[in-house]
């Protein structure tokens, strides 16, 4: 199983490493493939004055050193095509943003790095369209076709997060994990799945008490890993805080996953 879980930003040093000390467990379990996410940039707050992150410069720095400490494999977001250079030397995957999903030039740029390129399903896509979105990362990297076993050797996955249902809700249907998985293998995102986009006044909301069973329906489906936005106090969190996941109740929900998978 893949696991992917962090926090939403860095917000500081201090946090980052209390975080990823929590989480070493799971990268020490022979069972998962662990992938340790934070962001050193929120590119898409929906206010202004909403919490971005550290940067890229220092952002990279922090995420370096709980590579070297911890012996994470990493996993962040790019938002421009100049960054894609700087990050495949921190990062082992290089996530691109749901509302970024079909911007080719910032797919082509991760592609010709040698990082795993994690392609989160837009709000706004059919899942049966991220086929060609999955295809612009696999033929510049020289193959010609996407299938599950293409895209596998080709280090390219697509991640489920939850589609618009009118305006500040998502709902995920649970056939698009499916569909995806056809010519890709599948991440479901079941923390950004129970966002509400702009629902609490200039920034998003969510409902965390819907991560641990819309990510058990996902096993039962399924998928070929988790992606959990993780963090000591949820409540206080400075992006996302409405639905990630606190770090106590991780646990209990991978083996739930486990018994469900096996």
């Amino acid at each position: 199983m893949i696991l992917i879980a962090g926090p939403c930003v860095i917000e500081s040093k201090e946090m980052l490493f209390k975080i990823a000390k929590k989480l070493k467990k799971y990268n020490d379990d022979e069972g998962i493939d662990f992938y340790f996410k934070a962001s050193f940039d929120k590119a898409n707050r929906t206010s202004l004055e909403s919490f971005r992150g550290v940067g890229i410069d220092e952002g990279l720095k922090l995420l370096a050193k709980i590579k070297k400490k911890f012996g994470y494999k990493i996993l962040t977001d790019i938002h421009e095509t100049s960054q894609a250079e700087a990050i495949a030397k921190v990062a082992d995957v290089i996530q691109i943003p749901a509302f970024l999903c079909r911007q080719t030039d910032l797919l082509v740029a991760v592609a010709k790095t040698k990082a795993i390129i994690n392609i989160k399903k837009g709000q706004f896509m059919n899942p049966t369209d991220m086929k060609y979105s999955a295809l612009k990362a696999l033929k510049t990297r020289g193959f010609e076709s996407a299938n599950y076993e293409t895209s596998k050797k080709a280090k390219v996955w697509l991640t489920e997060r939850g589609s618009s249902f009118g305006y500040g809700n998502l709902v995920v249907d649970m056939r698009s994990l499916v569909i995806m998985r056809e010519f890709a293998p599948v991440i479901f995102d079941a923390t950004h799945s129970v966002q509400m986009p702009g629902g609490a006044d200039g920034k998003s909301s969510g409902k965390r008490e819907f991560v641990a069973p819309l990510a058990k329906a996902a096993a039962a489906v399924g998928v070929d890993g988790f992606f959990f936005e993780t963090h000591i106090d949820p409540d206080n969190a400075l992006s996302d805080g409405a639905n990630m996941l606190n770090l106590k109740d991780l646990d209990t929900l991978i083996t739930d996953i486990k018994k469900l998978q096996n």
